[in-house]
Order: C-alpha cells, then sequence, then structure tokens
C-alpha cells in the first residue's frame, strides 16, 4: 500500500489539473448519486483524490468524511475544501480497510475499485462500515469488456509495461458480471446499474446493504 500512495502522491499535482475524460457521464452519475442523498446522511467516499465528487456533493448530506490513500492527494483536496467552503467535509488519510468505522448511511467509491489489489476485501470492508439498509454508490472501468476504441485497446496492452516503469498504478481487469458477483457476494442488493461511458464500459451501480 506504501507503493500505491507513493505513486498517487507522485502525480497529485499532474492529477488535479487534468481534465475529467467524461464530463457528461461524470454529470450523469453525479446527478443520479445526489438523488440518494438525504440532507440527514453521514457519507463516506473511498479514494476521494483531489476532492472534486466530494466537494460537489457536500451540500447533499449533513457530513461528508473523505478518504484517501495519497497524503499528496489529500493535500490538494484540503486547499479545494478550503477554497469551496465546504465545512462538513473532513478528510482523511486511509485505506478502504482502515477508514473510519461510522456506521455511514451512504459509502460512495467513484474509479477505485479497479486499483485495488484485494477489491472483495475491501467491498466488506464498506459492508461492515454501512447501517443496515446503508447505500454502497460505485463507478468502476471494467477493463476486461470488449472495447470498440482502438485508444482504450492500445491504452490496456500498454499498462503493463507502463507499470513497469513506474508510469501507472496497479489495475486489476474484471468483467461487469465479476465485479457484480463481488458485490452481492458481500451482502448487497443490486437496485441500479448502467454503463457510463459505454466504451470502455464504466459500471454504475447502487447498492443497498441487505
Amino acid at each position: 500500500m506504501q507503493a500505491t500512495a507513493k505513486f498517487w502522491d507522485g502525480i497529485a499535482q499532474k492529477y488535479a489539473k487534468s481534465p475529467i475524460g467524461d464530463m457528461e457521464a461524470y454529470e450523469y452519475t453525479l446527478g443520479r448519486t445526489r438523488s440518494y442523498l438525504k440532507d440527514t446522511d453521514v457519507a463516506l467516499e473511498l479514494g476521494c483524490g483531489t476532492g472534486s465528487t466530494a466537494i460537489k456533493l457536500a451540500d447533499a448530506v449533513t457530513e461528508m468524511v473523505a478518504s484517501d490513500v495519497s497524503g499528496g492527494m489529500l493535500e490538494v483536496a484540503r486547499d479545494r475544501v478550503a477554497e469551496a467552503g465546504a465545512r462538513n467535509i473532513r478528510l482523511v488519510q486511509a485505506t478502504p480497510d482502515t477508514a473510519p468505522e461510522g456506521p455511514f448511511d451512504v459509502v460512495l467509491a467513484h474509479n477505485l475499485l479497479h486499483l485495488l489489489d484485494d477489491t472483495e476485501t475491501s467491498i466488506s470492508a464498506v459492508a461492515k462500515r454501512l447501517k443496515p439498509g446503508g447505500l454502497f454508490i460505485s463507478k468502476t472501468p471494467c477493463l476486461n469488456e470488449n472495447m470498440k476504441s482502438l485508444k482504450f485497446r492500445v491504452l490496456k496492452r500498454a499498462i503493463p509495461l507502463l507499470q513497469f516503469f513506474g508510469k501507472a498504478p496497479f489495475v486489476r481487469f474484471f468483467s461487469i458480471s465479476e465485479l457484480e458477483t463481488m458485490i452481492t457476494n458481500a451482502g448487497f442488493d443490486i437496485i441500479e446499474s448502467g454503463n457510463f461511458p459505454v466504451d470502455p464500459s464504466s459500471r454504475y451501480l447502487v447498492a443497498r446493504k441487505l
């Protein structure tokens, strides 16, 4: 995990300046997520990065605990939170397994699950941090699905080489069915799903803890 933190620390400033790849898909799923939030909710975001999503959703909940493994990412997030005046965001350096225990009404994990070397254990950690009936809302690139885009097919093949030179993080390749099985096996009922964008498939899931 130290190697993972070091990688993201090293690119935090560059990452903060990078535009969102598919703004239409991002805004759509942000809106869908907002529709599930209540102003009485206490939410936990895993893999908050530089804090963009936490800031955009903070006004929809009573408290947002935003966590990330990277101290460098959180430094950027801290400045952004202060600039936005989002007083109900608490930033925490943690992995999914060491994040605050809650219990929370909602746990968010956007573009994170494919970057974890033990996704199953992390999803189980999410379940332990949710109240009964609480929601787990995630969005995950499923890189074992067929890709039509030549750009992304080439990038997928290049990932091992990029990792060798320290230019890419750990990435787990799984299909939509594998991802959904992991989530249901952890004690969740999937109540909404969709691909945003469709290519490469980025699976948006809303799951309720049974």
